[in-house]
């Protein structure tokens, strides 16, 4: 695990690295470091029609209805910041630290600072971000929002999260990334760390709204104690240039579980790298990871790793892939690593088209063609999650439907 990071000249250096990994060669220069500072909003109503309405693509509900608290930071500049439910924090990343100290114990653990150029960037020049934390005992009544917004065409967008769910709390999130329709490219990097303390539950569900000639480089990592859960949910089914994102947890408590699911649409032109790994390091712990993706033209790799390093843990791993273009490309790579006798481990990978029986099948039953497309493709995106509350697994429908419109 890494910690803080005094030699900012070796940082510098490792930021203008070529990255050796998909995606090719980023010029992280070619992008604005930045922009006019916006002004704070009391009130959410004073956001723009428009700004609400890629928010709410994004699952942001700037109404603040069934929602405990909101976050919004737009390019460079924290511009909505309340909570309403006592026992949950919701504040700007820089504020947090400056009002803890112990944060300073949180920084760069879970996620190595010198990891690759672009947490290397991300200290350099960290812009905010926002800290959500759970206290003790604490549960979420309804989930916590927080939405990073690009409002700038060609902006770099550094943010550095942390999230604490203390021991025995139950918090949910909804974070939504978008941009202005105006926005057609730019970079966000985003650094989040989840502590996730004893018998404490966190679900995260992430929403990608982005632009088409976007680059996108969240680095994530979770370390989850003594009979903690974390679920975690990413949709990103627009359009974006490039995606590149591998998030692990740490199952370091005994008992303590991970659940992955992801829904991947890669549109023509579009590059996602996206998967998940669970380092299984106590007794008993257990992790899934879900991946559905298809392609309309662009390309996926869908990675999936899990690694058992102790007695009694179990272990799936499941990645389905449709293909609706000649131009489409699925790359599923699962990985499985077992390091005791009585670990228990099982993937699932399979890529491939819609079977034209089972369009004639609706066919056969009124349904045209174009309908009976969308029915199959709808049924496949429709992943059943354990343990979402219902305001959430709502948020995932209304985005996944969103989505579909312009799909199909």
């Amino acid at each position: 695990m890494q910690r803080q990071y005094e030699d900012k000249t070796a940082l510098a250096e490792k930021a203008k690295e070529k990255p050796a990994t998909f995606g090719g060669d980023i010029d992280l220069d070619t992008f604005s470091p930045e922009t006019r500072e916006h002004p704070y909003q009391d009130d959410p109503s004073a956001f723009s029609d428009v700004e609400r309405e890629q928010m709410l693509k994004a699952g942001i509900d700037l109404t603040g209805k069934n929602r405990a608290g909101t976050f919004v930071q737009k390019d460079l500049s924290v511009v909505h910041c309340n909570t309403s439910q006592e026992g949950m924090e919701i504040l700007d990343i820089n504020q947090a630290r400056e009002k803890y100290g112990w944060l300073k114990d949180y920084w760069w653990k879970a996620v190595p600072v010198d990891m690759d150029k672009y947490t290397s960037r991300a200290e350099l020049h960290q812009e905010h971000g926002y800290f959500i934390r759970s206290l003790p005992g604490t549960r979420s009544i309804y989930p916590i929002q927080a939405c990073l917004y690009l409002g700038e065409d060609n902006l770099a967008q550094d943010v550095h999260n942390i999230i604490v769910a203390e021991e025995g709390s139950e918090l949910h999130i909804i974070t939504g990334c978008a941009t202005a329709p105006h926005v057609k490219s730019g970079l966000h990097v985003g650094i989040s760390e989840f502590y996730i303390k004893k018998n404490a539950k966190l679900t995260f569900t992430m929403i990608h709204n982005w632009a088409e000639n976007l680059v996108v480089r969240p680095r994530s990592a979770t370390i989850v104690e003594e009979g903690g859960l974390f679920l975690s949910n990413y949709i990103c089914m627009q359009p974006v240039a490039t995606l590149q994102m591998y998030p692990v947890t740490h199952l370091v408590g005994e008992g303590s579980t991970a659940r992955y699911n992801s829904i991947l649409i890669a549109t023509p032109g579009s590059e996602l790298d996206v998967g998940s790994r669970v380092l299984l390091k106590a007794k008993n712990t257990r992790a899934e990871i879900i991946a559905r993706a298809i392609t309309t033209g662009g390309k996926i790799i869908a990675r999936g790793h899990i690694k058992g390093e102790a007695p009694g843990i179990k272990a799936h791993l499941e990645c389905k892939g449709l293909i609706l273009s000649d131009e489409g490309v699925i790359h599923a790579i699962p990985e499985l690593e077992g390091y005791r006798q009585d670990v228990d481990l099982s993937h699932e990978a399979a890529v491939g088209k819609i079977a034209r029986e089972e369009v004639e099948y609706l066919m056969a039953r009124g349904l045209s063609e174009e309908k009976a497309t969308a029915t199959i493709v709808r049924g496949f995106l429709n992943v059943d999650i354990e343990g979402l509350p219902p305001e959430l697994k709502g948020e995932m429908d209304k985005a996944v439907a969103i989505s579909e419109e312009s799909l199909l």
